[in-house]
């Protein structure tokens, strides 16, 4: 009776480990303490990765009205660790992804960085990306809100600039499993400028972000924010879901709160870090090619890899070092004062993307 029973568990032990070796082309190149934190934080389990994904896709018929252009496993498994494996969230941020695609066709024309507003855009900063991960290997993003030039720049242009660069970095898994920081410094931000953040286009910013797309933000952080920008706060809050009001922190010009969260070591001067100031170029140069021309054949979107063919232009007459409007935050660590009681109020978080 032992050798019966026992049959079927080595049959399932040889199936397990087929699909096992299948799948690890998934979590390749994922350090052990990559793999060990999503086990813990977002219950991914090798063992059963392939019916996870299967599970997701097997969903899509669920809704005709939605084009599913790329359903492959490395895709649908992004999803999976945006949502903790929990199969029915993780299909409904695919399906949103795609439906806002659909609603909002213009703004995916041309969806490459040499498309010529997401160029202004990235040239001019939006957004900027660290080269160095924080302690917890999160990629940190940064928005100088003050260089929105608006004569230059509209708003759906940095949207699209934004969303391409997050497109381009969630190619990496470490990043579906560690995620993102974003810290918009409002230095220097008029009221003249925040008037233009009218609730469509918040609407529309949340919406692409919170909603739609498959990347752990671990917080966002305002910083030096003046007090319009609170008042904004009451425009966003009925598109906010209750979670999401868990992981902004306002710090305003208190940067020791912000050093709490995000080592110093891990920033640039501009928000009292020991790294040199941030050179608005960085990403730009990084995302389009050191000699990016107008006949550059980019042609990165969300459902290609980047494909980026050099020619004999130079980017660097275009990213070159203007003058820019920098942040006001460059002080030395410890030397800002504790807010009183009132003011502490608007360091607690109020918005999150996840």
């Amino acid at each position: 009776m032992g050798p019966v029973s026992l049959l079927p568990k080595y049959q399932k032990l040889s199936t397990w480990k087929g699909d096992l070796n299948k799948m690890t082309h998934l979590q390749a190149g994922l350090s052990p303490e990559t793999i060990e934190k999503a086990r813990l934080e977002l219950n991914e389990n090798p063992d059963v990765l392939h019916q996870d994904i299967q599970q997701v896709r097997d969903m899509i018929i669920t809704r005709p009205d939605i084009g599913f252009l790329r359903t492959d496993d490395a895709f649908i498994l992004r999803f999976l660790r945006a949502r903790k494996f929990h199969q029915a969230d993780a299909f409904r941020l695919l399906a949103q992804y795609f439906q806002y695609r659909q609603l909002n066709l213009d703004m995916f024309k041309n969806f490459k960085a040499d498309d010529p507003g997401i160029k202004r855009a990235l040239i001019d900063g939006f957004p900027g990306v660290l080269e160095n991960r924080d302690h917890y290997g999160r990629k940190i993003l940064l928005l100088f809100a003050a260089n929105w030039d608006q004569s230059r720049n509209s708003f759906t242009d940095i949207l699209r600039a934004i969303l391409l660069s997050l497109e381009v970095l969630i190619e990496d898994p470490e990043l579906q499993i560690n995620g993102f920081i974003l810290i918009i410094d409002w230095s220097n931000f008029s009221f003249k400028q925040a008037s233009k953040l009218t609730p469509s286009i918040l609407k529309l910013a949340i919406e692409g972000l919170q909603d739609s797309f498959p990347a752990r933000f671990g917080g966002v952080h305002f910083v030096n924010q003046p007090w319009y920008i609170h008042a904004l706060y009451t425009l966003i809050k009925p598109f906010l879901k209750d979670k999401t009001r868990k992981r902004i922190f306002l710090h305003g010009n208190n940067l020791n709160s912000l050093h709490q969260l995000i080592h110093p070591e891990f920033l640039p001067s501009e928000f009292g870090g020991t790294l040199p100031p941030y050179d608005m170029g960085t990403w730009a140069r990084t995302l389009l090619g050191p000699d990016y021309s107008d006949e550059n054949d980019y042609t990165h979107t969300s459902y290609n890899a980047m494909h980026v063919k050099h020619t004999s232009s130079n980017l660097e007459r275009e990213c070159s070092p203007k003058p820019m409007k920098r942040s006001q935050s460059v002080v030395e660590a410890g030397t800002l004062k504790h807010e009183e009681k009132g003011e502490n109020e608007n360091t607690q978080p109020l918005l999150a993307l996840d």
